[in-house]
C-alpha cells in the first residue's frame, strides 16, 4: 500500500505541474505577457499620474487569474489528467487488441470519473479527491496485469511447449519401459520427472493467466459501477457509510488485482526457471 500510495502522489504531482505548464504557456497567458511588455515599452505613462510599473501590476495579475481559471476548470483539468494518464499508461505499449481495448476502457472511465469528481463542490469534492488517488492505483494495477497478459499470450515458447511436452513425456516413458539398460533407465526416470514438473508449472501459469483475464473484466466491469455511483454522489453523501464504502470496494479491488498479478509473476518466474533449466541439461 506504500508503495502504490507513493506511485499516486507522484503521478497526481506531475498532473499539476501539467496543469501550471498548460495555464503558462497557453495562448491567453502568451497574449497577456506579450501585451504587458509592449505598454511597458511603448506606452509607459498614458496619464500623468501612471507609472510603468502598473501595467507589471495588471499583466500579473491577469496572468494569477487565467492560471487560477485554468486549475480550477473542470474540463481543462479533465483534459490535462486524461494526456497524464495516456502517457504513462500508453495502450500503444500493448500489443494485444483485446487487452489494449481494455486499458482503453480504463482511461475513458478514469477519464470521466475525473470530469465527475472536478464538478463536485465543497466538502464532497474533498472527499472524492480521495476516491481519485485509489482510482490512479487501480489503472496502474489493470494496466500492469494487461501488460503480463500481453507478454504471456505472445509468448511462443510457453505455447509450444505446452503442446509439445505431453508427446514428449509419453514418449520417454514408452522408452523407459523397454530399456534394458539401468543407467540409461535412471537418466530416462529423472527426464520423465523434469519434464512432468516443467508441463506442471505450465498447465499452472496457464490456469493463473485466465483467472487473470476473469479478474481483469470484472474489474472493468466494476470500474463502471464506480462511476455509476459516484454521479449519483451528493453534497449529503460527503461523510456518508455511502463513501465510505465506495472507497473500500475501490481497495478491495486494487487488492485483488495485486494478489492475482503476484501470482502471475509467481508462476512465471518458477515456469522460466523450469524452461531455463531444462535447456540446460540438454
Amino acid at each position: 500500500m506504500p508503495g502504490r500510495r507513493r506511485f499516486s502522489d507522484e503521478l497526481r504531482s506531475r498532473v499539476l505541474r501539467a496543469m501550471l505548464s498548460y495555464a503558462i504557456f497557453r495562448l491567453e497567458s502568451a497574449v497577456t505577457i506579450a501585451m504587458t511588455i509592449v505598454l511597458v515599452f511603448l506606452l509607459p505613462t498614458p496619464f500623468p499620474w501612471w507609472r510603468w510599473w502598473y501595467w507589471l501590476i495588471l499583466g500579473g495579475v491577469a496572468e494569477a487569474l487565467i492560471i487560477y481559471t485554468s486549475l480550477t476548470d473542470p474540463e481543462t483539468g479533465a483534459q490535462v489528467v486524461a494526456a497524464m494518464f495516456r502517457e504513462e499508461f500508453n495502450p500503444r505499449r500493448i500489443r494485444s487488441p483485446r487487452f489494449r481495448e481494455r486499458v482503453e476502457k480504463a482511461l475513458e472511465y478514469q477519464q470521466r470519473i475525473e470530469a465527475a469528481v472536478r464538478q463536485r463542490r465543497g466538502v464532497l469534492r474533498d472527499h472524492l479527491r480521495d476516491t481519485t488517488r485509489q482510482i490512479t492505483d487501480w489503472i496502474a494495477a489493470i494496466y500492469h496485469l494487461a501488460q503480463r497478459l500481453d507478454t504471456y499470450t505472445r509468448d511462443k515458447i510457453v505455447k509450444r511447449d505446452l503442446k509439445s511436452l505431453p508427446s514428449e513425456i509419453e514418449n520417454l516413458k514408452k522408452r523407459l519401459a523397454v530399456e534394458d539398460d539401468e543407467a540409461v533407465r535412471e537418466q530416462l526416470r529423472e527426464t520423465v520427472a523434469r519434464k512432468e514438473q516443467q508441463l506442471a508449472y505450465l498447465r499452472r501459469l496457464e490456469n493463473t493467466m485466465e483467472k487473470a483475464e476473469f479478474q481483469l473484466e470484472a474489474t472493468l466491469t466494476a470500474l463502471g459501477t464506480v462511476y455509476s455511483q459516484m454521479l449519483l454522489l451528493g453534497a449529503k453523501d460527503a461523510e456518508s457509510p455511502r463513501t465510505r464504502r465506495l472507497q473500500e470496494d475501490i481497495a478491495e479491488q486494487i487488492a485483488s488485482l495485486q494478489d492475482i498479478a503476484e501470482a502471475m509473476d509467481e508462476v512465471y518466474q518458477g515456469t522460466e526457471i523450469q524452461i531455463g533449466g531444462e535447456r540446460e541439461h540438454e
